[in-house]
């Protein structure tokens, strides 16, 4: 918090009164500075609405930054190279992509049967795996 001396029009009352205020947020480094009014507590709550203000918004921008970022690597482009899941009715065959599975018979697979569930359990381990080095990845970071 810094005072000083107020500049602009106003005559003597601005070059004798240290009215002017400047906050700055240290872990930011974000800066308000008020000198509108001739009151030094005046300027020093307008400058801390200014301050707290922008923190604020700078705390959104970096949030919704953060979601649209998630939301961007879940979703991803939608363009074919990132297909899920491949049925092929002429070769009677099923394939997963993200863990590179195969599952033949291809109507028991879509009337919930054995294959269905082989492949549930494959896709339920490979999760387990990449949320555990996730996790490890996390751990060695901090």
């Amino acid at each position: 918090m810094d005072f000083s001396k107020s500049s602009g029009k106003g005559g003597q009352s601005v070059n004798t009164t240290d009215s002017c205020v400047r906050l700055v947020h240290k872990p930011t480094g974000i800066v308000a500075e008020c000198q509108t009014e001739r009151s030094q507590l005046q300027n020093r709550e307008r400058a801390m609405k200014m301050l707290k203000a922008r923190i604020y918004n700078k705390e959104l921008e970096e949030q919704v930054a953060n979601e649209w970022s998630t939301r961007r690597l879940q979703v991803g482009s939608r363009q074919r190279s990132e297909k899920i899941r491949t049925y092929n009715y002429p070769q009677d065959r099923v394939t997963d992509h993200r863990i590179g599975g195969n599952q033949s018979n291809l109507r028991e697979f879509i009337s919930g049967g054995q294959s269905l569930h082989c492949l549930i359990k494959c896709l339920l381990k490979e999760s387990w795996k990449e949320s555990l080095l996730e996790m490890v990845e996390y751990s060695n970071d901090t």
